[in-house]
């Protein structure tokens, strides 16, 4: 099965932008989990311009579903992840200024510092994955590092699906099937939405889990969001 792991981080952005606490990030967080989630997912920045440090201390101990961070392993980020002990960590190379993830990891150019990083998390019993492109290159270059599992950003796909699927699935079932080959668990995120996400799970083998926030609470907006989450749960089945 394909778990559903909801990035809350709009919620909070929505808070932050008016102060106070509406919309409730823990309330979020639970009602999620109520309503089917089977994970949550947050990202801090260093800004704290939506998640803030807090929230993840506040959050973990009261879910009971896997619990996903992640962020670029700058120095506050890595002491927040051992303190608060999720069930994963994603490492993803963004800028402190960017908008949103926006490239997976060069694994080969980085390799010390994700074999370090790795091994820190996995020592703290912390499961790693690290946010690529879809390059089997990436991939075995993640592996050796020392990653449990990758996550595959899926952007360019989201991108190109309206105009041809096929076309916008080969890197990604390539890709998984690299992951199997280097012995690696599979996530995925970034742009998979009501439209496009049943032909990806239909077609990516091995695919253990999506991460998927801005579209998601944008489609509860007119859906609400329990019926959202059932319809996402929904794609990622065989009908």
């Amino acid at each position: 099965m394909t778990k559903l792991s909801v990035n809350i981080n709009k919620f909070a952005t929505l808070r932050n932008a008016r102060g106070g606490n509406v919309p409730d990030v823990l309330k979020a967080a639970l009602d999620c989990e109520r309503f089917g989630a089977q994970g949550i997912t947050v990202h801090p920045r260093p800004d704290e311009r939506h998640i803030r440090y807090r929230d993840v201390r506040d959050i973990k101990p009261l879910i009971h579903n896997e619990f996903n961070i992640e962020g670029n392993p700058i120095p506050s980020f890595i002491d927040l992840v051992l303190e608060v002990k999720p069930a994963q960590v994603t490492l993803v190379p963004d800028a402190h200024d960017a908008i949103t993830s926006n490239a997976g990891w060069n694994t080969l150019r980085y390799k010390n510092e994700l074999t370090e990083w790795s091994g820190i998390f996995r020592k703290a019993g912390i499961r790693t994955s690290i946010f690529v492109d879809p390059d089997p290159e990436m991939i075995y270059g993640a592996a050796r590092a020392g990653a449990d599992r990758v996550e595959l950003y899926t952007e360019a796909y989201a991108r190109m699906y309206l105009q041809n699927r096929g076309k916008a699935i080969e890197p990604y079932v390539s890709a998984a099937l690299a992951a199997r080959q280097a012995g690696l668990g599979l996530n995925a995120g970034h742009d998979l939405n009501l439209e496009n996400l049943n032909y990806f799970y239909s077609n990516i083998p091995g695919l253990l889990e999506v991460s998927i926030g801005h579209a998601l609470i944008c489609e509860a907006i007119y859906l609400g969001l329990e019926n959202t989450i059932q319809m996402y749960l929904r794609q990622l089945s065989d009908f």
